[in-house]
């Protein structure tokens, strides 16, 4: 059992647990990600590592409540325990097998949407613990949906806050920050890695092409079973089919068939909201029976 040793809400709907796992934390490296059971019945769900700590010897996670599972995993509170945490899983980025040498020769600008910040930070901090400065872009819907903006100003050497409403830092989307601080503020990049949603990362692929930059992605947000057997998490790379799980999460942005990955994200949909529809109406009965018990 995985005990969990902090619980904090993050944004409306984002949670953090910080768990006991040892062996996990010893052997992580940013970019990974873990396979977390809520309880002896849940599904499994993959999660990228937020954070890991070996000396103390626990993970971070970062959960965004939305179909059954996440919700069964956000409701669980400290001194509680997940049934199941495997892993740590996937491919490590790939700065993390550079030597130095090679790391310094690389001008980093990293970008969060939305809770693809949580797993942005510990590549973030890794490269700041090898010596390497790195510029962070955080996008949310507004302010009050920022996460981790606090531990990103720690590691980062520049922190650039965008909001779709305007209510923090630039009013607009990543991309439009990013092509403003490369063409109007003369910043120079050569890698991005962007982490979020979908779409978004489309978009930062079709900037970065254009303004001349490597940039590189995580899928994971397509994963369904985590072990490549399922195949649901199937992705077109330079015209060949890669499991984001195993060969992944992390693929050349310029390659990826994004139309492909948006369209396989939507087949589960309806089976999805089928059974949130249901996993409500049991939560709604367990309310009632217990309000009659009283």
């Amino acid at each position: 059992m995985f005990e969990i040793i902090e619980k904090r809400v993050l944004a409306e709907g984002i949670y953090l647990h910080r768990i006991k796992a040892e062996r996990i934390a010893h052997s992580a490296l940013p970019g990974q990600f873990v396979i977390v059971r809520a309880d002896d019945h849940g599904e499994r769900t993959p999660l990228t590592i937020a954070d890991y700590d070996a000396k103390e010897g626990t993970i971070t996670i970062v959960t965004q409540a939305m179909g059954v599972s996440t919700r069964k995993i956000a409701a669980k509170e400290v001194g509680e325990s997940f049934a199941d945490v495997a892993g740590p899983l996937g491919r490590p980025s790939d700065f993390t097998a550079m030597s130095q040498q090679e790391l310094e020769s690389h001008k980093f600008i990293f970008i969060g949407g939305g809770v693809g910040t949580a797993p942005v930070y510990p590549q973030v901090k890794w490269l700041h613990e090898h010596g390497i400065s790195a510029d962070v872009i955080i996008g949310a819907k507004s302010k009050q949906m920022l996460i981790f903006a606090e531990q990103m100003r720690a590691v980062a050497a520049n922190l650039y806050i965008s909001t779709d409403d305007g209510s923090e830092g630039f009013h607009g989307m990543v991309t439009a920050l990013l092509e403003e601080l490369v063409t109007k503020q003369g910043k120079s990049y050569d890698t991005c890695v962007a982490i979020g949603p979908m779409i978004m990362m489309k978009f930062v692929a079709l900037t970065t092409k254009r303004l001349g930059m490597r940039c590189i992605v995580s899928l994971n947000a397509i994963m369904v079973d985590g072990t490549g057997m399922c195949g649901a998490c199937r992705v077109n790379v330079g015209g060949k089919t890669k499991f984001t799980c195993v060969d992944g999460p992390e693929f050349d942005g310029h390659e990826v068939d994004f139309d492909e990955a948006l369209r396989r994200q939507t087949m589960y949909r309806s089976k999805e909201a089928r059974a949130l529809a249901e996993f409500r109406e049991h939560e709604e009965g367990h309310r009632c029976n217990i309000g009659l018990d009283r």
